[in-house]
């Protein structure tokens, strides 16, 4: 089953729909007689018994609105906390920021890297990533598998991890590269507004099975930039759970970053960034394709 935001028209209210697993139709989330105001109020109040209704309920119907005949909105709008993020979480990736900060890099990683995004309000698929122009000297992309907590989770442990995630989606980690450098950590480069592109929806976890076994992809113009497997994540989802869990209470809804291949603007010599006009498309296998442009 697949999570939606979605409009109407350009002057519509931002709606929750649910659809098929193939991503063709979407429906009202009212259709159902359920009457909650988004996605996130979904994910933070509906029982297990109302998952199941609406799972069977989608899967008798047919017809419905085509999903490419409504204009999508970010599944989480506006998430109730920082995003969590997971850092050079592939190894390729680790190797190409090392490089690009003249850092020495001896190929271990023993520790997962965490830190937080700043959010206000999530991008929508096809809207506008803004360039910063005279502030950000750096733009860059990095498609990244987010997780969904679905229960509040605390002290879990790894074997039970996948029982507290409601489903998966995409987020480009745009990120201003001159901004990380300059500020020592990452939160204020990765944080301004419009850098969380989020979409084109969530897909439940009983629809992804093999989520740690998926091609990810990022093209910029068209050009493949990114192109590996969520297998090859240095600390697995099970494990980051388990850790983070046994320190913090993670809410349902809560938004995890799993991080990002290699390939990324930064990785090239010399770097090769985004501009304004530019397209870029995030891709990860079962769920879809975030697409977006850079703006103003």
């Amino acid at each position: 089953m697949r999570l939606y935001m979605y409009k109407a028209d350009k002057n519509s209210k931002a709606l929750p729909g649910v659809g098929d697993s193939q991503g063709k139709f979407i429906h009202p989330l009212s259709s159902f007689g359920m009457e909650y105001k988004t996605v996130l109020e979904m994910i933070q109040k509906m029982k297990t018994a109302e998952w199941e209704l609406l799972k069977k309920s989608v899967n008798e119907r047919t017809e419905g609105v085509g999903v490419s005949d409504v204009i999508l909105c970010a599944p989480i709008i506006r998430p109730a906390q920082d995003i969590i993020c997971l850092g050079i979480n592939y190894m390729e990736h680790a190797e190409e920021s090392a490089r690009f900060k003249a850092l020495e890099f001896d190929g271990k990683r023993d520790y997962a890297v965490y830190f937080s995004k700043r959010v206000n309000e999530a991008v929508a698929p096809e809207a506008e990533i803004p360039a910063y122009e005279g502030l950000v000297d750096g733009l860059d992309y990095e498609v990244e598998l987010a997780v969904i907590i679905g229960k509040d989770a605390k002290n879990v442990k790894e074997e039970d991890a996948f029982d507290y995630i409601a489903g998966y989606t995409i987020m480009n980690d745009v990120s201003a590269r001159n901004l990380q450098t300059r500020h020592k950590q990452w939160y204020f480069g990765k944080s301004l507004d419009g850098f969380t592109p989020l979409g084109p929806c969530i897909v439940t976890k009983d629809d992804l099975p093999n989520v740690e076994n998926l091609n990810i992809v990022s093209r910029l113009n068209g050009e493949v930039r990114q192109n590996s497997n969520t297998g090859l994540m240095i600390t697995g989802i099970p494990q980051m759970i388990a850790e983070l869990s046994s320190g913090m209470t993670l809410q349902a809804g809560t938004i995890i970053a799993t991080g990002t291949p290699g390939g990324v603007g930064m990785g090239f010599v010399p770097p090769r960034f985004m501009k304004k006009g530019d397209v870029i498309e995030c891709e990860i296998e079962g769920i879809g394709v975030l697409r977006n442009t850079v703006g103003e």
